[in-house]
C-alpha cells in the first residue's frame, strides 16, 4: 500500500511530549517511515489560543481508513484529546492528510484532507518530507501547493524532530 501522511499537532501540556507519544502509539500498529521536524505556529482558525505544535509523518499500513482513523482516535483519548469547539486548544489531534493515492469521502472522513492548500501549517512540513507527492486531485506537488497558499501565518521550524 501506498504510505500515509499524518498531521499531528499540540498545544496543551508538553505538546513535543504529546506528539513523540503519539508517534509510539501510531508505530505500534503503522511503521513510521519518516517525519518532518517539528514546527510551531500561532493558532489557525481561532487565535485566542497557544501556538501549536505540529510535526507530518508517513507511515505505512494494511488497515483499511475506517479502522485506521478509529485507531488514530483511541489515541487521541487516550491522550486526553477532548472535542469540545471547532479549532479549539487540544493536547493532540492527528489528521489523516493522504490515504496513499486515495478518494475517500465518508461521514467522519474527508481524504486528501479538504483544507490541505489553504494551510501553511501543514504544507510546510509536508513540503519538507514529500516535496514532489502529487495531490489527487489537484494534481499538482506539495511544493507548488506551498507556493500558492495564501495563508500568511508563521511556521517556524524548531530544532526537534
Amino acid at each position: 500500500m501506498d504510505g500515509i501522511y499524518l498531521l499531528l499537532g499540540s498545544n496543551l501540556g508538553d505538546k513535543r511530549e504529546t506528539i513523540n507519544q503519539a508517534i509510539k502509539s501510531i508505530n505500534s500498529f503503522a511503521p513510521v517511515i519518516t517525519k518532518s521536524y517539528i514546527y510551531e505556529t500561532a493558532a489557525w482558525g481561532k487565535m485566542d489560543q497557544p501556538s501549536f505544535y505540529n510535526q507530518v509523518i508517513l507511515v505505512n499500513s494494511n488497515l483499511n481508513p475506517e479502522d485506521f482513523l478509529q485507531r488514530l482516535q483511541q489515541i487521541e483519548i487516550a491522550l486526553g484529546r477532548q472535542r469540545f469547539e471547532k479549532w479549539g486548544e487540544r493536547t493532540i489531534d492527528i489528521d489523516i492528510l493522504y490515504f496513499g493515492n486515495s478518494l475517500i469521502k465518508l461521514e467522519n472522513l474527508s481524504v486528501p484532507h479538504p483544507e490541505i492548500q489553504n494551510r501553511r501549517f501543514t504544507l510546510v512540513p509536508m513540503n519538507e518530507i514529500a516535496p514532489d507527492f502529487v495531490h489527487p486531485i489537484f494534481q499538482t506537488t506539495q511544493a507548488k501547493l506551498l507556493d500558492d497558499c495564501k495563508d500568511n501565518l508563521q511556521v517556524t521550524k524548531t530544532e526537534w524532530k
